[in-house]
């Protein structure tokens, strides 16, 4: 079993919990899994479960692929995908929401 580093967008749904005003989010998510296709479907799943409204997941694959690929893992984030493993669960680590007002800041610096 792996764990997988998965981005998730949300769309809006009535019960999502998302703050007021808000057209969306993303969350980071770290899902245990015996392969990637796993990892999204149960990812979804729980997140269908908790009234969320799952658009679209990009995987960003294993700790070990993000390391060959040069990413660098810090201790927090390492703790919390062994703990994805250790529970053979989905942990969300991060919600950014999405605002209207987001879409005009898209590609500026």
């Amino acid at each position: 079993m792996d764990v997988y580093t998965l981005v998730v967008e949300l769309g809006r749904k009535s019960g999502d919990g998302l703050p007021e005003g808000a057209t969306g989010a993303a969350l980071i998510c770290y899902a245990a899994g015996r392969n990637e296709a796993e990892a999204v479907r149960e990812t979804v799943a729980i997140l269908k479960k908790a009234d969320m409204a799952p658009l679209d997941v990009t995987s960003y694959g294993t700790a070990s692929e993000r390391s060959e690929e040069g990413q660098q893992i810090d201790d927090d984030e390492r703790a919390l995908m062994d703990r994805a493993l250790a529970e053979d669960s989905v942990i969300i680590a991060h919600m950014q929401p999405f605002f209207s007002d987001d879409a005009d800041a898209v590609g500026e610096d």
